[in-house]
Order: C-alpha cells, then structure tokens, then sequence
C-alpha cells in the first residue's frame, strides 16, 4: 500500500515501543512498520481483519502481531507516548441528543 498513515516523525516514537522477544528463537520478525499501517487500516475503516489489503500481507500474521502487542500491554504504552504530544491536528465535539419519548416521564408503575 502506498499511503502511510503515520508520519516518519510520528513512526520514530512510536517505533521503539514495539519490541519483539528474541529469547524464544524463531524466524526473526518482519518490519513492524507494515503491520502498524495495516492495523490503523483496520480501526480507520472499521473493516474486518480478513478483508485487509494483499499489499499489507497476511491478515492473520497482522492480526496476531495486534493480539500479541495488546496482550503485552504495547498499545497502552504507545497511546501514553503519543497522547502526550498533542499536535490540535483534529477536534472532535458530539452533539448527540437523546430524547426519551413525552410517556418515559417516570410516571409511578401500575401494581396489578
């Protein structure tokens, strides 16, 4: 895929949180950087894991790079490290309102 999600500057602090565990030996893990961008395409279009893009790779070596970093607690780590650089690229004001209907007044209940 040629469009990246993160910047070179925004992917040099977040790269260092995501280590890998050498100690268990193994195929040397592929390039995160991939991997990172395929997750946020995943949260950014609310799409299924199986229907990543083939120019990201595997659904399934992404999807459990994602269990595995979330279950070592990397993404509350890497949130901590960008939350605390605020860039007000992006605002977000919700406007919801939620209307109960004029008989929800909380009238007493009829005992029968």
């Amino acid at each position: 895929m040629n469009r990246r999600p993160l910047s070179d500057e925004q992917w040099s602090v977040i790269e260092p949180l995501l280590r890998t565990d050498r100690s268990k030996g193994g195929r040397p893990p592929k390039d995160s950087r991939p991997v990172v961008d395929a997750i946020l395409w995943v949260h950014r279009t609310g799409a299924p894991w199986r229907d990543i893009p083939a120019g990201f790779g595997p659904w399934q070596s992404i999807y459990t790079r994602f269990w595995r970093w979330s279950k070592a607690g990397i993404w509350q780590g890497v949130l901590a490290a960008v939350s605390g650089s605020r860039d007000a690229e992006n605002y977000q004001i919700d406007s919801t309102v939620v209307r109960a209907h004029q008989d929800a007044a909380g009238a007493k209940k009829r005992r029968r």
